[in-house]
């Protein structure tokens, strides 16, 4: 197969932020896909793959009470299992998944040291983080994300993700030398929310799949760059039809009736593998990392659960409300609502907080202090930032891959119709723009 550029792959990228299946920026290179036993010639051509893992969707007949229990004890023994005695380093958010670690970790003898990310002048998500921390006695540290750290270490994170994931949401990019300094093995809680949630709302029929996954897919901003690009390369046929067989495909792939069931797998099969991992090696290029919602084990209990137990993080929550003290910290998700609790967020128990906040919010902006909600904020928003973002968008060697009215167009959009809605895109244009040179080879 000759070395070309897979143009049709890079046009799903840029409308997804991931590439599917094993794609990757060539024809004549592919992504390994997991769960498959791969033969390799000497000079590291692909001969054969054959998958040892197969999903399945096979409930048993338990009640929700033996789930629960052989989910935590699953849990546990998985997270014993893969770090061993070693001193453990865990991220935490006001979520669940990494919670769920933490009252794991509460009763384990490992000594663990937990941190989180904030972003200044936004919501303060370690607090809750830290009361986490506090209740299970773990150290904790809480980083703040700099504005404009990113143009400080982007080639680094280029060459540490190759470009296959957008820059801005590598935030533990923003404090690598600290984590460097942490002793231990990092367990990370990738994909749990994917896991122990339904895959597909109540209801949904074999005709309305395509449609959720196309708006699940697709980044804000997302169908309409890939369509540009699609038109500026001169590709054959439409990017939607392209992208939509493309996901047929994927879903032919899994033998699975259960619509809920079946987009699990299918989002495990993308979205985990060539979006969630592909930054894993951030925290890899600190400390060795751990993953108990990646272990095989995990996976072979979810295709046995019946699906009205993942539903809605039941297991999860289930399990978080055997803590008294951990289940009254506040759901970050539900604020400012937590476990025993969250079914009130809804009008009217939540309207005092939701008009308390956006005063809030209203009156910070109103003195400059904007309420900063999402990463790109503190990296493309300012002179200083939009200066370092222009000169690897509008750089001459760039502009032979992707042409320039294209980049000029979404910048435009970016800076004068709707920054939040064409972030995205522009986000795209510079891992493109690193991409091209860091790896484009003729």
């Amino acid at each position: 197969m000759p070395h070309e550029l897979n143009l049709e792959a890079i046009c799903i990228y840029a409308a997804t932020g991931f590439f599917m299946d094993g794609d990757t920026y060539y024809k004549d290179e592919i992504c390994l896909a997991p769960g498959h036993r791969h033969t390799l010639d000497a000079d590291g051509y692909l001969i054969d793959s054959t998958p040892w893992f197969e999903w399945h969707y096979t409930p048993r007949d338990l009640t929700f009470e033996a789930a629960l229990k052989e989910y935590v004890d699953l849990l546990t023994t998985i997270t014993k299992d893969q770090v061993g005695d070693s001193p453990v380093i865990l991220p935490l958010s006001g979520g669940l998944d990494s919670r769920s670690q933490a009252l794991v970790f509460k009763d384990l003898p490992n000594r663990v040291s937990a941190y989180s990310y904030y972003f200044p002048g936004g919501y303060p998500e370690h607090k809750i983080s830290k009361q986490i921390a506090d209740v299970c006695g773990f150290d904790f540290e809480a980083y703040s994300i700099s504005k404009g750290y990113l143009w400080g270490c982007i080639d680094d994170l280029a060459q540490l993700n190759g470009c296959f994931s957008e820059f801005t949401h590598a935030r533990q990019m923003a404090v690598l030398p600290e984590l460097k300094q942490k002793t231990g093995v990092f367990s990370l809680g990738h994909w749990g929310d994917v896991l122990f949630d339904r895959g597909a709302p109540d209801g949904v029929a074999e005709q309305d799949v395509i449609p959720l996954l196309l708006k699940k897919m697709l980044k804000p901003g997302g169908l309409e760059f890939a369509e540009a690009l699609w038109q500026a390369w001169g590709l054959d046929g439409t990017f939607k039809s392209y992208l939509v067989s493309r996901i047929e495909a994927g879903l032919a792939k899994i033998p699975i009736k259960n619509i809920s069931a079946r987009i699990r797998a299918f989002k495990t099969s993308q979205w985990a593998h060539r979006w969630t991992t592909t930054n894993l090696q951030v925290f890899a290029e600190a400390n060795p990392i751990t993953l108990p919602y990646y272990d095989d084990r995990m996976l072979q209990f979810i295709c046995t659960v019946p699906e009205a137990y993942l539903a809605d993080r039941r297991l999860q929550i289930a399990h978080l409300q055997q803590n008294q003290a951990i289940a009254e910290i506040t759901w970050h998700q539900q604020k400012p609502f937590h476990l025993n609790n969250y079914q009130y967020n809804k009008v009217p128990y939540n309207l005092p907080y939701r008009i308390l906040n956006k005063l809030q919010r209203e009156l910070k902006a109103a003195v400059g202090k904007p309420y900063i909600q999402r990463n790109f904020e503190l990296q493309f928003y300012g002179e200083a930032n939009d200066a370092q973002l222009k000169e690897r968008l509008f750089d001459d060697s760039f502009l032979a891959f992707i042409p320039k009215e294209v980049v000029a167009a979404f910048y435009d959009k970016f800076k004068n119709v709707d920054a939040v809605y064409y972030s995205t895109p522009v986000s795209m244009l510079l891992t493109f723009s690193l991409w091209k040179k860091h790896f484009y080879t003729k």
